[in-house]
Parts: structure tokens; sequence; C-alpha cells
């Protein structure tokens, strides 16, 4: 039963221009994102994190020293299974010019039949996506007890992708998910299921996470009526 913080980097010089920026290097954080990625840091250090994994792309790496050094200084290590999908062609093309293309409204209304020329499969970039952070959570489980906390900065079809997957979504519905710059949202991974605890948040502490050893260990399935909530007594 551990738990992973979804958070998406900040907003990207890539971003502000309009630029589809995929996997292109020298892709970095501009001033609104920095101040994106330590608010978001500051939010994350409430909660009880005992691990923290990244992207390997440079934006997600300027986000996760912020939450690194929010954390006092938390160790980082890089999945590429989060990496960014890889559009191939399409990477740093406008996406106003990326529009006009026909594959463009597969990718809104099909995802799941989108493959990108020179690049990967929307499918494929699910699956490597969704194992990856299954993984890495049955890792942080392993290692640091049932209720353990860890986080993930990733992108945002990456994430949204994994969303989709703990909502029991098929991918061709996966764009009607928000996830926006910094924003964070919770998953926390049981053997009967995951359950979403929230999604694109931007504003609150997560000290929620902060869970009662009891609590952690009590789930047994989804509280008819809805329960009392995370910050109730056990």
């Amino acid at each position: 039963m551990a738990t992973v913080i979804l958070l998406r980097h900040g907003r990207t010089t890539a971003n502000a221009s309009g630029i589809l920026a995929g996997r292109l290097q020298g892709v970095r954080l501009d001033d609104t994102g920095v101040a994106q990625a330590q608010r978001a840091a500051e939010r994350i250090a409430t909660a009880p994190v005992a691990a923290l994994v990244t992207s390997p792309q440079e934006r997600c790496r300027q986000t996760a020293r912020a939450v690194a050094k929010a954390m006092g200084g938390l160790a980082t290590s890089t999945e590429r299974g989060l990496a960014e999908c890889d559009y191939g062609d399409w990477q740093g093309r406008p996406i106003k010019e990326l529009a006009k293309e026909k594959l463009w409204q597969t990718v809104q209304r099909h995802p799941s039949a989108a493959a990108f020329p020179g690049g990967e499969s929307m499918v494929a970039m699910q699956h490597r996506a969704v194992t990856a952070v299954r993984r890495r959570d049955a890792a942080v489980e392993a290692e640091h007890g049932a209720g353990a906390v860890w986080v993930a900065v990733s992108h945002g079809d990456i994430i949204k992708s994994v969303l989709a997957d703990a909502l029991g979504m098929h991918l061709d519905l996966f764009q009607r998910l928000s996830v926006d710059p910094a924003s964070v949202s919770v998953i926390q991974y049981t053997a009967e299921r995951p359950y979403v605890l929230a999604t694109n948040t931007h504003a609150g502490d997560l000290s929620w996470l902060r869970r009662p050893e009891a609590k952690r260990r009590a789930r047994r399935g989804a509280t008819i009526g809805g329960g009392a909530g995370a910050g109730s007594a056990p």
C-alpha cells in the first residue's frame, strides 16, 4: 500500500512558446516554471516522502531538485520509464502546426491508435510508464513498508496515462484528464486495486498523507458510503 505523488514538471520555455518539446535537449523551466516547482516542493515537503524519482529530461530533474532541497537533501534517482513520450518527428515543432496534421485528430479521439512517426505509439508509452510506476511502487513498499509515500516527477501525457490506468479508463479516454505544469496527483496502490486520491491539484499541503500506521493497514476495499476521510481518527 505505497502511495505515489505524481508531479508534473514546471512550465518550460517550450510550453510558453507553444513548441512540442518531447525529448529535445536544453528544454528548461522558465521563471514561471521555477516558481511553480518551488511551490509544489513546499507542498510535498509536508508529506512523509521516502523516495524521489524523476524522468531523465532536464525540466523534470530541475523540478525534482526543488523537491529534494525542500525535503532537506533527499536523494534522487532517475527512471527512464518516466521519460517523456518519444514524439519522434513531431518533437520541436509548433503545436499550431501539428494541429493541422491528420494524426492530431487520432491523438485527440483515439490515442490507442496513434503512433508518432519516428517515435513510439501512445499504447507503448502508457505500458512502459505504468510498468515503471508499479515496479517502483512495489520496491518502495518493500524497502520502506506499507504506507510509504514517494514522488515521481514526470510529464503531462505520462502522468495522464498512469492516472487513466489507475482509474480503469481506456487509453482512448485519457484526454479527458488534465495535468497542468507543477500539478500534483496522488495514487495509492493496493493488492485489490489502485485508489486515485487526488488529480491535478495546485494548492494545499499534503500532510494528510501522514496516515496513522493502524489506518495504513486497515484498508480492505472501498468503504461503503464513502467513509470518514483521511483526516479522521482510525
